[in-house]
């Protein structure tokens, strides 16, 4: 009896003891498309995230979301992911929907201002989007949500991760070649070698280069074909390619040939032709030249527009 007493005693402190543990709150993955929610409950965005980039220290974010109720609507931020929206009510057709998918930075004075979500659900004839403002706050939370503009969504973002007066600086988060591309830019814009819009574009595609920033779809392709026609890797593909310009020089000679046209001279030394069609003789020359006479020179005002 005594210890049908003592094993009562010790199932019913560990009810009570069970009944004072924190219950773990199952974690918020709405936003983050649960996969193991129904099909029919899950969100389907337009295009993936981009990578994680910014801050080093803002990355733990990674992963989590964040609620704000306000009024009939629960709105969740998961950092680096996406925004939803979900309205609150019994409706059948209640809305519940993406207001924007993490995109890029946005970047003011060496400062990261703000996080751009775009390509969300569509809006009559446009996508959602959304800007989060990180703001200095004692814990991680959403505080704050509007809707300045038609589809166009407002959110501020409390977290002590950005207290700190340095934490939000562009330059620190660079790599050291990029960082010294900056500094070559802020030289040359204090030699008055670029102008102010120069120096812009340089910066702009810095920060594309280090993924803060997206390019748009055409110079995403230009920088492509760029890679792609100068880009040697090995030197049997250089032997190829030279193989190639040496057959349509050839092509070149016979076409001149064919027109009368004299030529003489070799590739290490300037062109010469003579025939009585002055543009004849001024284009060919070009052509075999492989160059084009310069406008001007390196160090004169002329680079100030070519880096414009």
């Amino acid at each position: 009896m005594a210890a049908a007493r003592l094993l009562l005693a010790a199932s019913v402190g560990l009810l009570a003891s069970a009944g004072k543990m924190k219950i773990v709150e199952e974690p918020n993955t709405f936003g983050l498309n649960n996969p193991f929610l129904p099909q029919t409950n899950r969100l389907q965005p337009k295009m993936p995230p981009s990578a994680i980039s910014g801050p080093v220290h803002l990355f733990r974010l990674a992963g989590k979301c964040f609620s704000f109720v306000e009024s009939t609507y629960k709105y969740e931020f998961c950092p680096f992911h996406n925004v939803t929206q979900h309205e609150q009510t019994f409706r059948w057709n209640a809305y519940s929907g993406i207001l924007g998918i993490w995109h890029e930075w946005e970047i003011d004075n060496n400062t990261f201002v703000g996080m751009w979500m775009r390509e969300g659900d569509s809006c009559e004839t446009k996508s959602r989007q959304t800007k989060v403002h990180l703001v200095c706050g004692k814990s991680n939370k959403l505080a704050y949500v509007s809707e300045p503009s038609t589809c166009v969504y407002s959110l501020t973002f409390e977290t002590p991760l950005v207290c700190h007066p340095h934490s939000l600086l562009v330059y620190p988060t660079l790599t050291e070649a990029l960082q010294r591309k900056w500094d070559e830019a802020e030289q040359s814009l204090y030699d008055q070698l670029i102008t102010e819009q120069g120096y812009k574009k340089i910066l702009k595609e810095i920060f594309e280069e280090a993924g803060l920033l997206k390019a748009t779809e055409e110079k995403e392709a230009e920088k492509q074909n760029t890679k792609t026609s100068l880009q040697f890797e090995t030197v049997d593909v250089c032997n190829k390619e030279y193989k190639k310009l040496s057959e349509e020089i050839k092509i070149l000679k016979d076409l001149l040939s064919q027109h009368s046209i004299a030529y003489k001279g070799s590739s290490a030394e300037n062109t010469s032709v003579e025939h009585v069609n002055h543009k004849w003789v001024t284009a060919e020359t070009t052509v075999l030249n492989g160059s084009t006479n310069a406008e001007h020179l390196h160090g004169d005002a002329g680079i100030r527009s070519d880096a414009v």
